[in-house]
């Protein structure tokens, strides 16, 4: 099921005809593929599959950095994430993974029913076509009856797969038999290979509307209507998106910029590309490092800039005996030097005043595997309020709250030189330094 993100009534401006649509894709589908699709043309586009558990569990918050609404499951992963370019524009997908619905129709039809009954928004659907023309003509009929504002039909059986000629003929009798607006999906390998072809292809299907997946995934300019750029120009625009706007995991990115090079992923870019470990590595293969310091330092000052905001309060609360802090350990090259992390910082801090070395606890969350640490110093205990996804990353957020609380620098780039610095390089060249997560931690306790 799929339901237009935004306050418009039913009645709204979303309409489903005579669209370009970007197709529900995993992994490919997210903020920055999406608002690149809309900048080549597309005038719909749809976010990667997402399950309604996990949806349930998150937290709607406004990212005032990056200028998104997030919402964030409970161990702090953005699980989906928009923004002002696409309102009006972007759908949301959820429910059964792939076609895992097709097999239960009383199902198909009591959740759109109760999705059209409980929301204000256009309701979509998309299937896949079953083993017969009856079967499917007689399920679309039974979803137009729900009451969603359109259909996307993918013209091949669940078991057929891309290198499967389209069916053609079924979205054809489909778009015949409702009079609900028929979106034509699953002609990117054989019939579109330029946006000259999406016409080619609604007409064949006798669809309302075209919904590119993997064409679009290969170039996304295929939505333009002047015609495609190529493809090292749409992964500069898509890496502009990722790395600097709207942020993404680094696998996320790599994924679907192979995807875009192809038959080039054994070519000199391709291997460059694949030696990357940030961001900026990406940058330096696409030559743009220019661009890469540029939006970095607006990011910075950005961030400062909030930091300073006195409505927002990142002040230390007393948890019991535990000292707390709404923090999260961010560890990338924007943020820390190699090698320098904030529990090495806590470490020289607790020689330097003569202190027992800090002791780490950690416990781990059942229900999504998430980590929180306890980290004692002197007679004092501090820990994030937020889980992080490792025990490693938990314990350092735990030292940057205790170092926060204790007025001490944690090593992040542009900070005051604390004397810290110098003894800790003495110390590496000597031998004597302990590696950064090899001290102070106890195995993680499962709650």
């Amino acid at each position: 099921a799929q339901m237009n993100s935004n306050t418009m009534s039913k009645a709204g401006l979303l309409c489903f005809r005579n669209k370009l649509a970007l197709a529900p894709m995993v992994r490919v589908g997210t903020l920055p593929m999406r608002l690149l699709a809309l900048d080549y043309g597309a005038d719909i586009v749809y976010c990667e599959e997402l399950i309604d558990l996990k949806m349930v569990q998150c937290q709607r918050v406004e990212n005032e950095v990056l200028e998104t609404v997030d919402f964030v499951a409970p161990d702090d992963r953005v699980m989906f994430r928009t923004c002002s370019k696409e309102k009006d524009k972007v759908v949301f997908q959820m429910g059964g993974m792939g076609a895992a619905l097709l097999a239960d129709p009383d199902k198909i039809e009591s959740i759109l029913s109760t999705l059209v009954k409980g929301v204000s928004k256009p309701v979509t659907c998309k299937i896949r076509i079953l083993p017969t023309l009856e079967e499917t003509v007689s399920l679309v009929k039974r979803i137009e009856k729900t009451g969603v504002s359109a259909i996307a039909v993918h013209g091949r059986m669940k078991i057929e797969r891309p290198q499967h000629p389209v069916h053609c003929d079924y979205i054809q009798a489909v778009a015949e038999a409702v009079s609900i607006p028929v979106i034509a999906n699953g002609g990117s390998l054989e019939l579109v290979k330029s946006h000259e072809d999406i016409e080619k292809f609604r007409e064949a299907a006798g669809a309302s509307s075209v919904m590119l997946a993997r064409a679009a995934m290969w170039n996304p300019s295929i939505f333009c209507s002047k015609g495609a750029v190529s493809v090292d120009q749409a992964m500069e625009a898509y890496i502009k998106y990722v790395s600097f706007s709207y942020g993404l995991d680094l696998k996320l990115t790599m994924y679907c910029l192979f995807s875009m090079l192809r038959d080039r992923v054994e070519s000199a870019m391709g291997k460059q590309l694949h030696a990357a470990q940030t961001n900026q590595d990406i940058c330096q293969v696409f030559g743009m490092m220019e661009y890469y310091q540029k939006v970095e330092e607006e990011q910075q000052k950005r961030k400062e800039r909030l930091q300073s905001n006195p409505n927002i309060d990142t002040s230390p609360v007393l948890d019991g005996d535990v000292v707390t802090m709404p923090v999260r350990f961010e560890r990338s090259e924007r943020e820390y030097p190699p090698q320098i992390t904030p529990k090495m910082y806590l470490l020289e801090w607790s020689r330097r005043e003569k202190l027992e070395q800090p002791a780490y606890e950690t416990v781990q969350r059942a229900q999504d595997r998430a980590f929180q640490s306890t980290v004692a110093v002197g007679e004092k205990k501090y820990r994030s309020t937020l889980w992080e996804k490792s025990k490693k990353f938990a314990e350092q957020a735990a030292a940057i709250v205790s170092l926060r609380t204790l007025g001490v620098p944690e090593g992040r780039i542009g900070e005051e030189n604390s004397g810290l610095v110098n003894k800790r390089k003495r110390e590496e060249k000597n031998g004597e330094l302990e590696k950064p997560d090899d001290h102070c931690s106890e195995r993680p306790r499962a709650r």
